[in-house]
């Protein structure tokens, strides 16, 4: 035993290599600087923003409406929308059903404007009720929540029959309630049921209402969300058949991302 213990001492001594291999230093990163990390191409576009005062929309926008005409949008069965279009300000005629727009978006930022007509009458659902339909598919409601109570996930900002809005900002009857929707599409698989979900962002008069909301699927008045594969769809807002004044709107665009 002694003899082993010998030898591979002996051994471990006479190996330059192996002692080598147990010290050799390797070179070390090299020390990061900050354009290590910086890239410059490509480029955003660069997109000139509206004018707040003049209310006009961003240079990319497509503009839905400008005061001037429904040219962009239609009846659900293609003929012409029929809604009141006077003073740059289209309003709700329930006699002609809901308009759609011609063109269909997927994924997107959408402004609007609404406005409650002053001294309106009616209470819960039955008061300014209306609402803006995501691919024709979602919506997020527009109703007078201006001391007027109802169901909350019927609530102004709700994603209607779903979640509903975080708070309650709205504006008295007679004044302007701006939304900014930014909206992601859903993906589907192969069998028609959910790769991923849509999603929402609800901003009213600057203030968050839905915070990328997961949305269950469609809009149901009788019933819960169901799963429907589609595509690309319009954006469809809403006349609806309470006995309350009609709504009006302006300043409709959206950019699709």
């Amino acid at each position: 035993m002694k003899k082993l213990f010998t030898l591979a001492l002996f051994t471990i001594a006479t190996c330059p290599a192996c002692l080598a291999q147990t010290t050799k230093e390797y070179p070390k990163p090299e020390p990061m600087r900050p354009g290590m990390s910086e890239y410059w191409t490509p480029q955003p576009k660069v997109v000139e923003p509206g004018d707040i005062k003049l209310a006009t929309a961003p240079s990319d926008a497509i503009v839905l409406f400008d005061g001037k005409d429904l040219s962009a949008w239609m009846n659900p069965n293609g003929s012409a929308a029929e809604w009141t279009v006077k003073n740059g300000v289209m309003t709700v005629d329930k006699s002609k059903g809901d308009i759609v727009t011609r063109q269909k978006f997927g994924s997107f930022q959408l402004h609007l404007e609404w406005c409650v007509p002053k001294g309106i009458t009616g209470e819960s659902q039955a008061r300014g009720n209306s609402g803006v339909f995501l691919q024709d598919m979602y919506e997020v409601q527009i109703l007078d929540c201006f001391g007027n109570e109802t169901y909350v996930n019927g609530m102004t900002g709700s994603i209607y029959k779903q979640t509903p809005p975080l708070v309650n900002v709205m504006r008295k009857p007679g004044e302007w309630n701006v939304y900014d929707i930014i909206y992601t599409a859903p993906v589907f698989k192969e069998d028609g049921t959910y790769l991923y979900k849509p999603f929402v962002t609800v901003i009213q008069n600057g203030v968050v209402l839905q915070n990328h909301t997961e949305i269950q699927g469609t809009t149901e008045y009788i019933g819960f969300p169901r799963t429907v594969k589609h595509g690309e769809g319009p954006i469809r807002l809403q006349s609806h058949g309470d006995p309350s004044q009609p709504i009006s709107f302006r300043n409709i665009w959206i950019r699709p991302l």
